[in-house]
Formats: C-alpha cells, sequence, structure tokens
C-alpha cells in the first residue's frame, strides 16, 4: 500500500518569518530580459512574502525567474519569456533575509532533520539492490491510476529494439498508467518500424536478425508516413495495431516528439523548433504527478530541470512530484540524483528489462 507523504508548510508564526521584509520586484525593460539581480528559482517549494503574507510559487522550475502579477499570484516565467512591464521579483538570498523561503524538507516527518540543505547526494550503480525501489514504484503507479494521478514518461528508442518492451509499455498505456510520452523522432520511427515491418533499424525485434536492405525500413516508414500527413493517418491506413505510438494515439495519451540535428526525415508531429519543443514538454510536465525517465539522456537532463519537487493540487493539495530516472549508464542516473532523495530515484539497470518487470509487476502481462 502506497502511503503519500504529507506536505508541512513553513510555521509562518515564526519570528525570522513574521520579521522578514517583502520581498522586492523590478520592472522588465525588455522581453526576454530579467531584470539585474532577479531571483532564480529551484525545484523547491519557495514563498515570496508579498504585502506581508507569505505566498507559494506553485508552479516551479529550475532556473527560472518569478514575476509577480497584478493579482498577488506568482508566475514562475524562463527569462526568454519574460515581457517588458513585468514584475520580476528580486533577491538572491533564500531563508527570508529578502522576502523569500525555500522549504527544502516540506515532506520530512519531524523525527527528520528539518535543516534546509539544497543538496542530497547518494551515489548508485549496477550492485544497488532496487528491489525496493520496484515495490515502491509498483505502489506509486497503483496509487496515481486509483487517485487520477499524472503518469509522464520520457523515452529514448532503446523500447522500440524489443519485442517485449513494446509490449509491456503498450500494456501500461492500455491499462491506465500513462497520461503523456515525450520522446524524439527515433523512439516514433522506430516504434512504427517495428509494428509495421517487425523491425526496428532493419533488424527483426524478438531475433534481432537483420533483414535484407533492412537499413532502408525506418526511411521507408518515415516516408510513408509523410505522405500519410500525420502518425494517426499513417496509423489508420496501413493497419497498425501494436506499438507504443499506437497505443498512445488510440487511447488519446498526448506525446510530444522533439528534433534532434540528426533526425531523419523526421515525422511530421515531431516538433524543430527546440523552445518550440520545450514550451511543449513543459505542458507535458504541469500535468505530472510522477515523471519516469528511460535511457535518454538528452530529454532526462532536460526534463529534471522543468521538473520541480512537488505539486499543488486543484484542491490546494501540495504532495511530491516524484521522479524516476532509469538508464544503464551510471553517469546518467547520478546526474540528476541530488535533485533531492524524496523527489528522485535513480536505477542503473536495462530498461527493457525494467519495463517488462514493471508491467509484470502490476499484472498486465
Amino acid at each position: 500500500m502506497f502511503n503519500m507523504p504529507k506536505y508541512h508548510h513553513p510555521d509562518f508564526t515564526q519570528p525570522i518569518f513574521v520579521n522578514a521584509p517583502d520581498a522586492k520586484w523590478e520592472i522588465a525593460e525588455k522581453d526576454g530580459v530579467a531584470p539585474e539581480y532577479y531571483h532564480s528559482t529551484s525545484m523547491y517549494p519557495e514563498y515570496f512574502k508579498i504585502n506581508g503574507k507569505w505566498v507559494l510559487a506553485e508552479e516551479s522550475r529550475m532556473d527560472s525567474s518569478v514575476v509577480l502579477r497584478d493579482d498577488g499570484h506568482l508566475d514562475v516565467v524562463e527569462n526568454r519569456n519574460i515581457k517588458k512591464g513585468d514584475k520580476v521579483i528580486q533577491g538572491r538570498t533564500e531563508k527570508c533575509e529578502e522576502g523569500i523561503y525555500m522549504h527544502c524538507n516540506g515532506f520530512s516527518e519531524e523525527k527528520e532533520t528539518l535543516d534546509d540543505q539544497f543538496v542530497f547526494r547518494q551515489g548508485r550503480s549496477r550492485e544497488t539492490s532496487y528491489a525496493k525501489d520496484y515495490d515502491t514504484l509498483i505502489d506509486l503507479l497503483k496509487y496515481e491510476k486509483a487517485n487520477g494521478g499524472n503518469v509522464l514518461w520520457v523515452m529514448g528508442p532503446a523500447f522500440s529494439f524489443d519485442a517485449g518492451a513494446r509490449a509491456a509499455m503498450q500494456a501500461l498505456v492500455e491499462n491506465g498508467y500513462a497520461q503523456g510520452l515525450m520522446a524524439g523522432n527515433a523512439l516514433a520511427t522506430h516504434d512504427l518500424e517495428g509494428a509495421h515491418l517487425h523491425t526496428a533499424l532493419g533488424q527483426d525485434i524478438y531475433t534481432q536478425v537483420s533483414q535484407p536492405n533492412g537499413h532502408y525500413n525506418h526511411l521507408d516508414v518515415i516516408n510513408k508516413v509523410r505522405r500519410c500527413g500525420s502518425i494517426p493517418k499513417f496509423i489508420d491506413e496501413y493497419k497498425i495495431d501494436n506499438g507504443i505510438i499506437y497505443s498512445c494515439v488510440k487511447n488519446n495519451v498526448p506525446f510530444v516528439l522533439t528534433s534532434s540535428i540528426r533526425d531523419d526525415g523526421p515525422l511530421p508531429e515531431v516538433i524543430h523548433d527546440a523552445y518550440e519543443g520545450q514550451a511543449q514538454m513543459r505542458g507535458l510536465v504541469k500535468k505530472a504527478t510522477t515523471v519516469i525517465c528511460l535511457a535518454t539522456m538528452l530529454h532526462t537532463i532536460a526534463t529534471g530541470n522543468m521538473t520541480p519537487s512537488f505539486r499543488q493540487l486543484p484542491n490546494g493539495e501540495i504532495r511530491p512530484l516524484y521522479l524516476y530516472v532509469v538508464d544503464a549508464d551510471e553517469f546518467v542516473v547520478n546526474k540528476l540524483i541530488d535533485r533531492g532523495s524524496l523527489a528522485a530515484t535513480t536505477m542503473v539497470t536495462n530498461v527493457q528489462d525494467f519495463i517488462t518487470k514493471v508491467a509484470k509487476g502490476l499484472d498486465l502481462i
């Protein structure tokens, strides 16, 4: 049984909060440029003293500015999206000195330390035991499904090269354990290649035997999808009935595909503009309560940078936003381990084995 940690607001009756000054702000003079001495946000809950009242910036992300709206609401905005005339919060301290407080331990129990510390570090390797992590994740996924949570998957192309992994992920989507997918051109291309030709980069996705002229297969699939005009039209025209992208389309699970400089084609839905791609990704992240990043270093780092450690629900409840990072490379998973021990779980393992084990743990396969 999964128990959601309770959030503890700061005790604003303490003298450090009562005696703190209001946060200061300065008007932005130019679109896309923050005033000097702007406050840069973290992944943790941050409060700002506005007109004598401490206000939480609800939808935070790392490395952004805080804009005070006329109604007193605080928006966390990437500096490039600041508009001339915005009131941008000022301050480089985070313990009330300038009306700003970063709350790192909101989900800690009283028996645990409550001294704020920004960095949590713990090494994890191939030798680490992940049995408890699997059990916790499976319980978390069950909790999310039962309580209207939003699970966002960030996937590299490795899944499309394995028949079992594709089937496991399809089962997760079809059974309500996915509310969003973020990937690049490669994952979608090779997954559709697997559905249409049973190959990925020309190799059979089950036997791994290379097929004659198989190196054309992914290019042919891209060409066919482009001729159809969209992925859904390709699925209908070519009677596609399996795979990750197929299951997302058929179950109305939104996906964001972002381009890289090395993409073939790409598929029609792939977003070419990097900033537009990031904006679309953040749109999915803002809805997520659990984010699972699998075998994609660049997408993982990008997603981690835009994912806070908490989520405020429509009813006002504040809960952890769980972040899982799974990769066979220790460097990739440890890159994001210092985001907070309650918010980030990293696992060094083969992602095809990982997704199959999760699906089996949920009794889906």
